[in-house]
């Protein structure tokens, strides 16, 4: 991947680094987590507590050889982030954040775009799998639009780990898309 490339509006996309770790760990919090995450729609602050990630797990999906996390920038400042990782015929995208200021003004779209056409042309691969929270049913619609179909496929949730917060109801929806 050029660690330049450029969307036609302005966003540059590009691999993160070791030193991007902080400022990543602090907008996935700001998207899902806290009173910040409210200026959002994509916020899970009101079905879990607890932090969404850490800079350790940040750090290794970057050190990963199998992954990659794109930083999304515009006007040299971070606006956003997505994981792509390689699973054998597929690619597996999360950690999807965007800074809660700017959602809802169709930036994601262009983002899971671009995932997609990197997926397609770094890998190979013909389809995209990610994992939603079954209750997100907003969620879910949105990515419905894009594409991506519901599996009926469920994983449990992480109870026990201390970094997803507490709710007894919760587990994993498996949504795919095929990739033109």
């Amino acid at each position: 991947m050029d660690p330049t490339a450029t969307a036609a509006d302005g966003l540059t996309f590009r691999d993160a680094t070791d030193a991007d770790v902080d400022a990543l760990v602090a907008l996935i919090e700001s998207a899902y987590r806290g009173d910040a995450s409210r200026a959002g729609w994509t916020n899970e602050a009101d079905i879990l507590e607890g932090r969404r990630t850490d800079p350790e797990s940040v750090l290794a999906v970057i050190k990963s050889s199998d992954s990659r996390l794109l930083t999304v920038e515009r006007d040299g400042q971070l606006v956003a982030c997505c994981q792509l990782e390689h699973r054998d015929d597929h690619a597996y995208f999360g950690m999807f954040a965007v800074s809660p200021a700017l959602q809802g003004a169709g930036l994601g779209k262009v983002i899971i775009a671009e995932a997609e056409r990197q997926a397609r042309a770094t890998w190979g691969v013909t389809e995209m799998h990610m994992t939603v929270i079954s209750v997100r049913n907003d969620l879910i619609a949105w990515y419905e639009r894009r594409g991506y179909r519901r599996t009926g496929r469920m994983t449990p949730y992480p109870y026990g780990n201390e970094c997803f917060g507490r709710r007894a109801d919760l587990q994993f929806e498996l949504l795919v898309k095929e990739l033109a």
